[in-house]
């Protein structure tokens, strides 16, 4: 079984399926995308040393056809499917379906679909492409946790003189997916000096600011869209990125176990965080 819907960003939608009225015969460029390898070569070395990798943006091509009940109505389907891929807006959602899972990638038509002459009278062969800007197939849901101090629960022996740092918040984040993946955080107050830990990696992001109760600090770490913001309960929106710490890291999650920490730098119970992320798979 596989199904592929396009959602433009006007919220029109395709679907492309293994019958009418638009029939898939070929669909290809789901599998790993090319990729850009990174060497060098020193003087009298024989053969290079490898630097790194990064994948190309990803293309995929779809044949099928357009099936109606008459001439007309083949015509009309046509339409309806370059109304809905028409390049001018922009990039959309692809989402595919198969035996394996549901996955889904952003991606916009590489031209407007083209229909060869090769017709008859209840259908009309049609060639797509369309052009994915970040390689990775993504999961169609949002994974999101929440950390919280949770009151109880533990029992020492306590031995003066004794030092106590402030209250803080861990986590084990799992990024099932095949590469690192970027988060976004909402990290609600009170908090001085707002700070969330990845102990895995050894990164960390801090802003130098305070938050009251109602304030809300949020993070994305994606690359290209990287965003430090505070939202305040009369709707006020701030700009917080000039107060982010400069030995901060916009960091991501490692693939497999993530420890996350928050600090609040203050003690009290009511400071929230969540982290948020969907698992990123070079192919399906």
């Amino acid at each position: 079984m596989r199904r592929i819907t396009f959602t433009n960003t006007r919220g029109e939608s395709v679907v492309l399926y293994n019958s009418a009225p638009f029939l898939i015969t070929k669909l290809e460029g789901i599998g790993t995308p090319p990729a850009d390898i990174h060497t060098q070569r020193s003087p009298y070395q024989d053969g290079v040393t490898y630097l790194d990798s990064y994948l190309e943006p990803r293309s995929v091509t779809i044949e099928g056809a357009v099936m109606g009940k008459s001439r007309a109505e083949v015509f009309s389907l046509r339409q309806t499917l370059a109304r809905v891929l028409n390049p001018k807006w922009g990039p959309g959602i692809l989402r595919y379906e198969y035996d394996g899972g549901v996955k889904e990638i952003q991606a916009v038509a590489d031209g407007a679909p083209v229909f060869p002459d090769q017709y008859g009278e209840t259908y009309q062969v049609f060639l797509l492409s369309l052009l994915c800007p970040s390689p990775f197939w993504l999961d169609t849901f949002t994974t999101s946790r929440e950390m919280s101090y949770i009151m109880g629960g533990f029992g020492f022996v306590l031995r003066l003189p004794a030092s106590f740092a402030r209250r803080s918040f861990r986590r084990a984040f799992q990024n099932e997916g095949d590469v690192e993946t970027p988060v976004k955080i909402a990290f609600k107050g009170p908090a001085q000096n707002p700070t969330v830990m990845n102990n895995t990696t050894g990164e960390f992001i801090r802003v130098k600011r305070e938050l009251g109760d109602n304030d809300i600090l949020y993070i994305d770490t994606s690359f290209g869209n990287k965003r430090v913001e505070i939202r305040r309960e009369n709707g006020e929106v701030e700009n917080a990125f000039h107060y982010v710490d400069l030995a901060s890291t916009f960091f991501q999650l490692a693939v497999g176990e993530n420890i996350l920490e928050y600090n609040s730098g203050n003690d009290s119970t009511k400071t929230r965080v969540t982290i948020k992320y969907k698992n990123r798979y070079v192919g399906v």
